[in-house]
């Protein structure tokens, strides 16, 4: 390895592993903590779990160490001390935590992304767009640099210093949302937010699913409302997310029954009726399908375990 390079190698090394140190400490007594700085979520594990749905929201994840797994339709997405995961839309998934252990937990960090913040410095910054003929997939992984890595380390440093959070954590949180975009992956955020482009047309269609989830889905109503045919909606819906908006409707609605059974021990056929299903009998169906076992079975189990997993509304990392 060229001199240089190990150079560099070391300082990312030197920087990572103060920036876990920093995060073990945060984490001892809660190991996931919701900080002082908006958007900012520590998170720590001490063994490996098991697959579980989850809902990632537009994110960037950073792990200090260990590393966390992630399947989005057939594909995976492993991010590590060396990697960090961008989510640009609301995704669903099956993730899980692959390293860790009591000794070497895994120690992470999750930013909630400003899309607006991020639209508009594509604006101020003069950044061209490139128009893609179909769209790609709402997640990325990246390998980390130092100047992303710093930002998070001083981002994380306002933890302790809450009178500065009102004035420093918007700038940091621009500079992060600047090197994510004249990064590897800036071409890809920038459809995302570029008004007109298609990324941007599904990551709108996404937000009304997710608000209105309970409302009766009309696939041509709703392609008409972000100004696409209904052919080219469900192409570009199915690239972004892997599966199509009647599926992502599915999900959303099981899911939030999933919670209201187990948080607010509702019974399936009251939250079945909450989330939009008119018939129990199909609701039953679906939910088995989705989660291996039938709504009472299912809820007693999570009840039996209390896993931090289990309530179905489940956060990214």
């Amino acid at each position: 390895m060229p001199q240089q390079d190990k150079e560099k190698c070391d300082m990312l090394n030197i920087q990572r592993q103060a920036l876990a140190r920093n995060i073990a400490r945060q984490t001892e007594q809660n190991h996931r903590l919701e900080t002082a700085v908006p958007g900012l979520v520590l998170v720590r594990y001490e063994a490996p779990t098991q697959p579980a749905s989850c809902m990632y929201e537009p994110t960037i994840c950073l792990v200090a160490q260990g590393a966390k797994r992630v399947m989005l339709g057939g594909e995976e997405y492993l991010y590590d001390a060396n990697h960090y995961l961008i989510s640009s839309v609301g995704l669903p998934v099956v993730a899980n935590v692959v390293e860790a252990s009591p000794e070497v937990p895994l120690l992470g960090m999750v930013l909630k992304l400003d899309m607006r913040m991020l639209a508009q410095m594509m604006v101020d910054s003069n950044l061209p767009v490139t128009r893609a003929a179909k769209s790609g997939r709402g997640m990325r992984v990246s390998e980390v640099c130092m100047p992303l890595l710093n930002a998070f380390q001083r981002l994380l440093d306002l933890h302790d210093h809450p009178q500065d959070i009102a004035v420093l954590s918007p700038l940091i949180h621009k500079e992060i949302l600047y090197r994510l975009l004249l990064g590897e992956q800036g071409h890809y955020l920038r459809q995302i937010v570029a008004a007109g482009s298609h990324g941007f047309q599904i990551a709108q269609a996404i937000d009304w699913l997710k608000k209105n989830y309970v409302q009766p889905l009309k696939i041509d109503s709703l392609a008409r409302q972000i100004g696409m045919s209904t052919s080219t909606f469900h192409l570009h819906f199915r690239a972004m997310t892997s599966m199509s908006p009647l599926q992502y409707q599915k999900w959303m609605r099981l899911h939030e029954a999933r919670r209201l059974m187990f948080m607010e021990h509702l019974d399936a056929t009251s939250a079945a009726f909450q989330v939009g299903y008119e018939s129990p009998s199909q609701f039953s169906r679906e939910y088995r399908r989705q989660f291996g076992t039938p709504p009472l079975r299912d809820i007693k189990g999570l009840i039996s375990t209390q896993s931090d997993c289990s309530s179905g509304s489940h956060k990214t990392m």
